[in-house]
């Protein structure tokens, strides 16, 4: 099945270098979420897809070839800066947008219809852009990206400013499109929403690809962390499971009758059981269950982490942009 593939993208502006040997990809049928700081490197990475930057090195590849212009057509684009003609008609504008993709004047009509309509705005089609509201306008937006019925779908942002049921429609049609099998990938802060709605998920920091996978898979750790609801004094229990070896544990923040347990690389097999029959010998226990991160948990922690990294590295006289952080998570 056909792949986008963003393969050791390397771009600098005078000494600030936006991406460092940025790599992954994003398979047919999935929705892959492309999450990071302001400045990360998400717009530059996207506008190189596009061709609308030039990599210093690195190459994107759609089903095994480099993209060009050609391909290039056949790639929906949602520009974090919106791009569309404030003066000129909903329908008109799509219209004439489809036709630049090479669609008749009969296929251009009926596809501005059926995106007009299946993002809620098919009643707008004969405003102008600037008398919608800002929210309406990103939907027209959308529909401009998908109206020609692109192979792969590349959105900035798609989601910001927009309500809950603009949200709910936005979502649902891009698992649609997923659905159909075409690759889409798309940027957001509203972390929330990439985790519920994402296949995958690519962290980014500092031009780099810190971290990719599924959200279980991002999930995985040599240290889990589980949570002990106890009717004991948690002190009590928490002393209990310090005496384990490579047992970390601590009240848990704002409660008085549960204790929070991280098990290090050194404890042993089975060292969780440990932990409750330690708890147990101190008084009942009224839940032990695994401790799932959210993404904005990981995301914290990857830029936690790189943070730390660069400071050491400025630290030992090494250039932070150069050293390549030891937690490139799941690169697959």
């Amino acid at each position: 099945m056909s792949v986008l593939e963003i393969d050791h993208l390397f771009k600098a502006y005078g000494s600030v270098r936006a991406l460092q040997d940025m790599t992954f990809e994003v398979r047919a049928g999935e929705i892959f979420g492309f999450v990071g700081s302001n400045g990360a490197g998400k717009t530059t990475t996207m506008r190189i897809m596009l061709g609308v930057l030039a990599a210093d090195s690195g190459s994107v590849r759609w089903d095994g070839a480099e993209l060009d212009l050609d391909s290039r057509r056949r790639v929906g684009y949602m520009p974090e800066e919106r791009g569309l003609y404030p003066k000129m008609k909903v329908g008109e504008q799509l219209r004439f947008l489809a036709g630049l993709h090479g669609m008749s004047p009969a296929d251009a009509t009926g596809a501005v219809e059926r995106w007009t309509d299946r993002l809620g705005v098919g009643d707008r089609r004969g405003d102008n852009v600037e008398k919608l509201s800002l929210g309406n306008q990103q939907r027209v937006q959308l529909a401009a990206a998908l109206v020609h019925n692109p192979d792969v779908l590349v959105l900035d942002e798609p989601f910001s400013g927009l309500d809950p049921v603009a949200v709910d429609i936005m979502s649902a049609v891009l698992r649609e499109r997923a659905d159909a099998g075409v690759p889409v990938i798309f940027s957001s802060h509203q972390l929330d929403l990439v985790e519920r709605l994402c296949d995958r998920v690519g962290i980014v920091q500092s031009g780099r690809m810190q971290a990719m996978g599924t959200i279980d898979e991002l999930r995985t750790t040599d240290r889990p962390q589980w949570l002990l609801e106890v009717g004991a004094e948690p002190l009590a229990v928490v002393a209990a499971a310090r005496a384990l070896p490579g047992v970390l544990a601590h009240v848990a923040p704002g409660r008085t009758d549960a204790v929070v347990v991280e098990l290090s690389a050194t404890a042993a097999p089975g060292a969780e059981q440990d932990v409750l029959r330690a708890a147990l010998a101190h008084g009942p226990v009224r839940g032990f269950s695994p401790i799932r991160p959210s993404l904005t948990d990981l995301f914290r922690d990857v830029v936690s982490a790189d943070a730390d990294a660069d400071a050491a590295a400025a630290a030992g006289g090494a250039d932070p942009a150069r050293t390549e952080p030891d937690r490139a998570g799941a690169l697959a």
